[in-house]
């Protein structure tokens, strides 16, 4: 826990280790945001069929996923300053290289080293965000953390492919090496917080309490994973891509970020299927926009992205509420695994699905999997 005794309704901003976790955060998650969208589209710019687009992003997130169960290891051992270093130098040096080709091999190979640095940051900073607060104030401390990714996926996600349609690809390699500026912030993190994320990392009773709520974790961010990657391909003019994920981040910004407070209020048993179930209808109407016309799809958009990002913050509070303080570590690793696994399905699967029954069809049967999966979204909730 951070070292502080406040226990009043103070602003959490007022935490030095909060301020620091959240410029950390933002500058990380800003040059993996302006990639995630941009770089299958700079593939099919550069010659790749639309379906294999994907690839290049399915990549960067199964190294992710890989990386994330050793990240707890290598912390217990190295420290969290070092191994966090480590990961914001993994995720920012070699953004440059996407300038020297455009094929989706070589764009693979650089997302894969970069890959492993994000696994990093998503897993130290999910923990650190439950531990730089007092645990009643947990679910707001993880909004603030969530805000600080949702803001580089409201602005980075959409400048990301408008660089890359306008033919400023370079700009964007270059941008997207922001995670170095983040280094200096690493040292007065490390020193402000206890770091007790390592207890119990390989917990497998916090691996199964922390299932349920990663299950649904992972099938809104296929959703999104879908909706990131494809939408700006099929609408490859790019002003309607572009205000479509812009208004996706605005609205998952704004939900990731409330969310944490109403659930430290009235518990999350109600908020998380509520959440999917928005969701779902938000995906369903981007579909029939796809057909009918842009104002539905940017109005999808919007509704997708308020289930998307209210999801993302109510699992991550079940599942440390169901794992337990001893096993954070586990149930970051996993809620993270389920995250980013989540999105590279949706980037590569729903690529191969959208091949043979279009893109709006492909969003109408995705948008049916998230109301399947609101009964588990119930179980998700309850004590483990």
């Amino acid at each position: 826990m951070v070292e502080s005794t406040t226990r009043d309704r103070t602003s959490l901003w007022r935490l030095p280790a909060m301020r620091a976790l959240v410029g950390a955060t933002g500058l990380g998650f800003a040059g993996y945001c302006l990639t995630l969208a941009s770089l299958p589209a700079y593939a099919v710019a550069g010659g790749a069929s639309a379906d294999t687009a994907g690839v290049v992003t399915a990549v960067f997130l199964l190294v992710t996923v890989a990386g994330q169960s050793v990240v707890p290891a290598l912390t217990a051992r190295h420290g969290l300053g070092p191994v966090l270093a480590g990961g914001l130098v993994l995720l920012g040096v070699p953004s440059p290289l996407y300038v020297l080709d455009d094929g989706v091999l070589w764009l693979s190979a650089v997302s894969a080293v970069r890959g492993a640095g994000f696994a990093v940051l998503t897993v130290l900073g999910a923990v650190l965000a439950a531990q730089v607060a007092p645990a009643d104030r947990r679910g707001e401390s993880i909004g603030l953390y969530g805000l600080a990714i949702a803001v580089p996926n409201l602005l980075a996600v959409p400048a990301g492919v408008a660089l890359v349609l306008d033919g400023h690809a370079a700009w964007l390699a270059w941008l997207a090496a922001s995670p170095v500026l983040a280094l200096p912030l690493v040292p007065g993190l490390a020193r402000r917080v206890h770091w007790e994320g390592a207890a119990g990392g390989s917990s497998r009773a916090a691996v199964r309490a922390a299932l349920a709520p990663s299950v649904v974790l992972l099938l809104v961010t296929l959703a999104g994973g879908g909706l990131m990657t494809f939408l700006p391909i099929e609408r490859p003019d790019g002003s309607v891509a572009t205000a479509a994920l812009l208004l996706f981040g605005v609205t998952g910004a704004l939900t990731r970020w409330r969310a944490g407070l109403l659930a430290d209020r009235v518990g999350t048993r109600r908020l998380v299927p509520a959440a999917l179930l928005v969701g779902a209808a938000g995906l369903a109407v981007v579909a029939l926009g796809l057909q009918v016309g842009d104002v539905v799809v940017l109005a999808g958009a919007a509704v997708f992205g308020a289930g998307y990002g209210a999801v993302q913050n109510l699992t991550l509070v079940t599942a440390f509420t169901r794992a337990g303080e001893g096993g954070s570590t586990a149930a970051s690793a996993l809620w993270n695994a389920a995250f980013d696994a989540g999105t590279a399905a949706g980037a590569l699967v729903l690529g191969l699905v959208a091949a043979g029954v279009g893109l709006p069809w492909t969003y109408v049967l995705v948008a049916g999997v998230l109301l399947a999966g609101l009964p588990l979204a119930r179980v998700a909730t309850r004590p483990a």
